[in-house]
């Protein structure tokens, strides 16, 4: 199925805490030189108008990016600073946020010379998008389903691996397919870093997702879950992280950023973080 659009959804709560992870995964790779192969499963369009009548239908920004925009200058956490800054690069030095970058421009705009990014989008007219925007940001963009495509390219030529795998999971049985396509990259890459996002659900879908993973025989899975104190009455009640193999002292600098989110009213979020799986 394609018809999901992030365009609807981007800069929303879930994008706020995706790619808080992402960014903080990343940039503490990076604290050593050796190079890295970063992979985006379903990458989407990469840059995102919030001012379009795709995001203003929902309005999901406002209680998500915009408003951790507005507490730029109050988060205390020096790990956000990363993800302000690139905010203020793309807006190009505006107040007010108009452009949202998706996970691929997080990757492009971080990584550094000698590091590798691709990413897989299916969608015909996102992947025309992304692909354009591809060629001028040094990204390989490849327009076929990213779990398969993810597969065929481990191991990388590069030492070391950050993939985010985040299907819009409309389709029930990605649940299981996300569970063996991590479970078959994680044999072929035991030192690969994995983010896999999920929608906690009403339905309670995204069950089958974590006792996947739980009995897949993957080690060392965090568990990050950030949940809507006024949930809907259905749909999407929470948004999921797990984190494979995270950088050492992730967990801590993830639950103190996440923590600074909770008690805001325009966010209404409640976060947890805990060890689904130890080492």
């Amino acid at each position: 199925m394609l018809s999901y659009l992030h365009a609807f959804h981007a800069g929303n709560f879930a994008d706020v805490q995706k790619h808080a992870a992402l960014t903080l995964a990343l940039v503490m790779m990076q604290s050593k030189k050796t190079a890295i192969a970063c992979f985006d499963t379903h990458a989407g369009s990469a840059i995102y108008d919030l001012t379009s009548e795709r995001a203003r239908k929902t309005a999901e920004a406002d209680a998500g990016i915009h408003h951790l925009w507005s507490l730029r200058g109050k988060l205390k956490s020096p790990d956000w600073q990363p993800m302000v800054e690139l905010l203020g690069r793309v807006n190009k030095g505006s107040d007010t946020l108009s452009l949202y970058p998706g996970s691929p421009a997080w990757l492009a705009n971080f990584g550094r010379p000698g590091d590798a990014i691709a990413a897989f989008e299916l969608h015909p007219t996102e992947g025309k998008h992304l692909e354009a925007w591809g060629e001028k940001n040094g990204v390989r963009v490849q327009n076929e389903d990213g779990l398969n495509g993810l597969l065929k390219c481990l191991p990388p030529a590069q030492p070391r691996l950050l993939t985010l795998i985040d299907p819009s999971y409309e389709v029930k049985d990605e649940y299981g397919q996300v569970v063996k396509t991590l479970t078959h990259a994680w044999k072929k890459c035991r030192h690969g870093v994995f983010l896999i996002w999920y929608p906690i659900l009403t339905s309670g879908l995204h069950q089958q997702l974590i006792a996947g993973v739980a009995g897949s025989g993957v080690r060392k899975v965090l568990r990050s879950e950030v949940m809507l104190d006024q949930p809907p009455g259905r749909g999407m009640v929470g948004s999921g992280m797990l984190v494979v193999n995270p950088p050492w002292g992730f967990d801590q600098r993830l639950s103190d950023m996440l923590a600074e989110l909770e008690g805001e009213a325009r966010l209404g979020l409640s976060a947890s973080l805990s060890w689904l799986v130890p080492e």
